[in-house]
């Protein structure tokens, strides 16, 4: 069985408290795009995975941990042939590995006929990743808490999103780390909602608490910003990083800086934003 594993996007990102068991309150406006990984899942003789690239498969891999959650709980008894397709970078904060592992359960949750219930599924999700869960869903949202809480929305209009990814990564656990809160860019994410739902700008509202530490950490995303800073007035920062993306209503636009800066030696795509579930 096959499935699409999307990548997302945090419009704007607000890191605004961090709790006694070191878990951060965050408010984000996450969107997924129509630029994905494949996964093919099928019942085999044995266990065995594929990928396109160096990929290991383990314990810290998440295809691999919702696999071994949803075997046990469900006492499936099954071996499985993986094969995967990478597009995503890793360590972009585009989820790559979290849109996986939802695939993952998407696939499981289908192939076996689980029927899981919304509670199950946020259950399973949380236990593997943070953003699992809007992954596993793929409809732009309002996520808060630690990931745990999705408001979806419907944005009015089509968005155009160009991705410059440095080769070079940054550390989530870091970036959490050198966090200040008092220094950092805590955006309006509300107001960026209700902007979404009525069409109206968005571009005054995109913001990351997370890139005034995610610029220290790595001199690409400085350099990356730049670059893109060239063709147009907005350059934010997705998730921890550490790619860099640009907005716009203008496909074309979109398309002529991405013919600009696609001999960069880095990652560089562009894609359109899903306004729906497309699995």
């Amino acid at each position: 069985m096959k499935d699409k594993a999307y990548a997302k996007v945090n419009l704007s990102l607000d890191v605004f408290n961090i709790r006694d068991n070191g878990y951060h309150d965050l408010k984000s406006i996450m969107v997924p795009l129509d630029f994905y990984d494949d996964i093919e899942i099928n019942i085999a003789d044995k266990d065995s995975f594929e990928c396109n690239i160096d990929l290991e498969y383990n314990e810290h891999n998440t295809i691999y941990k919702m696999i071994k959650l949803v075997r046990d709980r469900y006492k499936i008894s099954d071996c499985f042939s993986v094969k995967v397709f990478k597009r995503i970078p890793m360590q972009a904060g585009l989820a790559g590995g979290t849109s996986d592992g939802a695939s993952v359960l998407r696939i499981l949750n289908k192939m076996y006929n689980l029927n899981l219930n919304k509670d199950e599924i946020k259950g399973l999700c949380l236990n593997v990743g943070a953003d699992v869960l809007f992954n596993y869903y793929n409809k732009p949202a309002l996520v808060s808490g630690i990931g745990d809480e999705l408001e979806f929305i419907d944005i009015k209009k089509d968005y155009y999103v160009l991705l410059v990814k440095p080769n070079s990564g940054v550390s989530t656990k870091q970036a959490y780390d050198l966090l200040d809160m008092n220094k950092c860019d805590h955006p309006d994410v509300e107001k960026l909602k209700t902007n979404l739902i009525n069409g109206e700008s968005i571009k005054q509202l995109l913001g990351n608490s997370l890139e005034e530490p995610a610029l220290k950490l790595n001199d690409d995303i400085v350099y990356v910003k730049k670059e893109i800073l060239k063709y147009t007035d907005l350059a934010i920062m997705s998730g921890s990083g550490s790619t860099v993306f640009t907005i716009d209503e203008d496909e074309n636009k979109i398309k002529d800086i991405y013919e600009k800066l696609k001999s960069l030696n880095c990652f560089v795509e562009y894609a359109k934003v899903l306004k729906q579930d497309s699995n």
